[in-house]
């Protein structure tokens, strides 16, 4: 893989300052975000400038009991084509639950939700990252996502399931610094454990970001400054390896350029300290090499700690090693050259032994316990349904509520009219909706429901606003498409005005 630098997350907000940024390498971009055949002028140029841009995907659900969907699995395709991508890179998490395999009513959760470090979980999400590699036409990294509740029962560390993930099938891994802090917070994690239990080898890049605590629970805002704690696990990664890529993540709250600027020269003195840290730690080994060679060694290891403080963000030095592990796990040599796909290479062959791959049957039997498991939790975060067997009811509660509000923040921007037609009180009302409504599919229908729940209710009490929250219902989801000639939309704009006064 090709070394990335440094860069930050293109976001339309922040579009114009990012194309003015000095020492932008490379930018990432939220894949569902972007159509193909409409990419962004700001990304167009970028791209024409020789920057690298990287699709994020945030809905593939590759933690779910479900396969993958076909047509999610093509849209990021698509995606990766467009932008010219190196690679795309998605999450170790649920997203959605419930559906034929629990025959219950399918739930949409609108946030990453964790996936249990059990047997099971990683039975399907290996399965489920083979499935996306086969249909995507260049290389997946996964991301450890943030997490406000643990599961119970679960039979690994972080660590150790990335480690089985990434050998299992040479995915490459997309390492959040700030979510191994805020994991440290809210779940008791070392992050240091963390970092020496992981392939390193197999890490794409590096998420950078900031989150604020309440009431002893981090958030991971991505709309806050990146803390010293942050910062010092990603000095702690840089001694132990020099990533290919390091990007700053904000999502909102956007400061000025100057200050994103500082944030990413704070960055770039953290992994200076670590790879000074990391040149320190070969000198002492190359001291301890045979005579004739130490003086070649110690060369060696000050030239590279030099080359690398003076260009910021490593080189990755062992991307090629993550190469072979990648073309290995999906298939190994016959001793012609020939791949064998398939085969199974490393830690987990050992740990399953003879068997190898578990059989099909097995993964199908896994995806049903974790279907009924993933339904469980989620039905008890957005529909009010007891709270399953051994999690912590308190979390369960505060994650319940954030899961609400962010779902009315994402409503407001996908549909900002309505805020604006209810006013002070779309909050409360969309809060009261959410309660006894959860979510069955993407926040633009989530938008027109909460509408129909409102007129179905005869509110809001406002005549006006009535009406024009019934208008713009009706233009979105008529049983017929209302036109939308500039002059027939006009004139009901200007009726509507008229019938104000």
């Amino acid at each position: 893989m090709e070394r990335l630098g440094a860069g930050i997350g293109w976001r339309p907000e922040i579009a114009d300052a990012v194309e003015r940024m000095p020492g932008i390498d490379w930018v990432e971009a939220v894949a569902e975000n972007i159509c193909p055949g409409h990419l962004p002028d700001s990304l167009r140029r970028l791209r024409e400038r020789g920057v690298t841009v990287v699709p994020h995907g945030v809905s593939l659900g590759l933690g779910g009991a479900d396969r993958p969907d076909a047509g999610r699995l093509t849209a990021l395709a698509e995606r990766a084509e467009a932008l010219g991508s190196p690679l795309v890179t998605e999450h170790i998490a649920f997203v959605r639950a419930g559906g034929p395999l629990t025959a219950s009513p399918p739930l949409e959760a609108g946030h990453l939700l964790p996936v249990p470090r059990t047997r099971d979980a990683l039975d399907v999400l290996c399965e489920n990252v083979r499935i996306a590699q086969d249909a995507l036409p260049v290389p997946l990294a996964v991301e450890n996502i943030a997490a406000l509740i643990g599961w119970p029962g679960e039979e690994m560390t972080e660590g150790q399931f990335l480690y089985e993930l990434a050998d299992r099938t040479g995915v490459r891994l997309l390492i959040d610094v700030a979510n191994l802090h805020t994991n440290h917070v809210n779940r008791g994690e070392d992050p240091a454990k963390a970092l020496a239990e992981l392939p390193l080898e197999a890490i794409a890049y590096v998420h950078v970001a900031g989150g604020f605590e309440r009431d002893g629970v981090w958030h991971d805002s991505h709309a806050h400054p990146v803390p010293p704690p942050v910062l010092d696990i990603l000095t702690d990664l840089a001694s132990r390896v020099s990533p290919p890529g390091v990007l700053l993540e904000r999502d909102e709250n956007f400061p000025a350029p100057a200050e994103l600027e500082h944030e990413l020269s704070t960055i770039r003195r953290a992994l200076e300290a670590g790879a000074v840290e990391r040149v320190k730690a070969e000198l002492r080994a190359a001291a301890g090499t045979g005579p004739g060679r130490r003086g070649d060694a110690l060369c060696a290891a000050a030239g590279a700690g030099r080359r690398e403080a003076a260009g910021g963000v490593g080189g990755g030095l062992l991307v090629e090693a993550g190469a072979a592990r990648q073309e290995g796990a999906r298939g190994v040599t016959d001793g012609t050259g020939a791949v064998r796909r398939g085969d199974e290479t490393g830690a987990a062959e050992a740990t399953r032994g003879a068997f190898g791959r578990p059989h099909q049957e097995e993964v199908d039997g896994a995806r049903q316990r974790l279907a009924l498991a993933q339904a469980a939790l989620l039905s008890a975060l957005v529909a009010g349904t007891p709270v399953p067997e051994g999690f912590d009811r308190v979390r369960i509660g505060v994650q319940a509520r954030a899961l609400a509000a962010k779902r009315a923040d994402v409503v407001a921007k996908v549909a900002p009219e309505l805020p604006v037609i209810l006013g002070d009180g779309y909050r409360a009302a969309f809060l009261g909706y959410a309660q006894t409504h959860p979510m069955t599919s993407g926040y633009r229908r989530d938008a027109l429901t909460f509408a129909e729940h409102l007129l179905s209710t005869g509110r809001p009490g406002d005549t006006g606003a009535r009406r024009e929250l019934r208008e713009w219902w009706l233009d979105r989801s008529g049983p017929a498409p209302r036109s939308r000639r500039p002059a027939h939309r006009l004139a009901r704009a200007t009726r509507r005005v008229l019938s104000r006064r």
